[in-house]
């Protein structure tokens, strides 16, 4: 399991904006890199359109911000335009990534069990250190949260 201090899992994950983004492309940069279960659903909506409208104070605080989830591109290329998002949503269908941080979990709704993504964001250092963990993310708020941190 993942802690603050720990160094970030490196990744390359293909991108809605068609380039393969990886860590390493943000070294010497603040990432906030926050994991959600799934394109156009509620709470994920709620959650990257707050971030869509606080990203000019996170431009400002020089803060990147990349979103991931398990959908194909395509979906999220989908969302993007439906809720004109301003950030990368990179694509982990393999979750393989979703692994490495942790956030690839057994979740239960009306008594059936599945595995599914944990939301779930890390505040990366420029030097690529794990500075701040938010398990089981609840969506309000916590854009505000975040801010509050820089």
């Amino acid at each position: 399991m993942l802690k603050v201090g720990d160094k970030a899992p490196a990744f390359s994950l293909p991108s809605d904006t068609g380039e393969t983004l990886s860590l390493k492309d943000f070294q010497g940069k603040r990432v906030i890199l926050y994991f959600y279960p799934k394109d156009l659903t509620s709470g994920c909506t709620v959650q990257a359109c707050d971030f869509r409208d606080a990203q000019a104070n996170f431009k400002k605080k020089k803060v990147v911000i990349l979103g991931v989830s398990k959908d194909p591109l395509k979906k999220h290329e989908a969302f993007r335009k439906k809720h004109d998002l301003n950030f990368p949503l990179l694509s982990d269908e393999g979750e393989k990534i979703c692994e490495k941080y942790g956030v690839w979990k057994e979740k239960s709704m009306y008594g059936r069990k599945y595995m599914g993504i944990e939301r779930t964001t890390f505040v990366i250092s420029p030097d690529g250190k794990i500075e701040h963990i938010f398990n089981k993310v609840k969506v309000s708020n916590h854009v505000d949260t975040l801010l509050g941190l820089f």
